[in-house]
């Protein structure tokens, strides 16, 4: 699975946090971040990363633009919603996209928890499904 790892500023200490704690499941997987969160998390777990560009510098866009392609999974993403953000249009086309393409999406320690488990038990699994009917269309 391709897991999408994001935080805004103020939520990137519980982001470190989550990925630690659950490091033995998302090493399983192909994992995605923006920038600064994506050094962070590699740093303080030793878990291999593709790094996008940061949020404001399109980070989150490179996000969606794989979520509309069909070629992301899970979206975990801590937002701050008590702080004003300047990519906030950003921010809500990629929540949008989560939704219409059905990705599965936190936006919370609680939910992305929720998920994280799910994945363990293989409960994620229907995305693979999507993956192979995508293949099949295109043969």
């Amino acid at each position: 699975m391709k897991i999408a790892l994001i935080a805004h500023d103020k939520k990137k200490p519980d982001m470190i946090q989550f990925a630690t704690a659950y490091k033995t499941i998302l090493e399983k997987h192909e994992i995605f971040a923006t920038g600064t969160t994506g050094l962070r998390i590699a740093e303080a777990t030793g878990l291999s990363i593709y790094r996008f560009k940061s949020g404001p510098l399109g980070g989150d866009q490179e996000i969606g633009a794989m979520i509309a392609q069909n070629k992301m999974d899970l979206v975990i993403f801590f937002r701050d919603p008590l702080t004003a953000q300047p990519h906030e249009p950003d921010v809500t086309a990629l929540l949008r996209l989560c939704d219409v393409y059905s990705i599965p999406l936190a936006t919370n320690m609680g939910t992305a928890e929720i998920l994280i488990h799910g994945l363990a038990r293989g409960e994620l699994s229907w995305r693979e499904i999507v993956h192979g009917k995508e293949a099949e269309s295109h043969d």
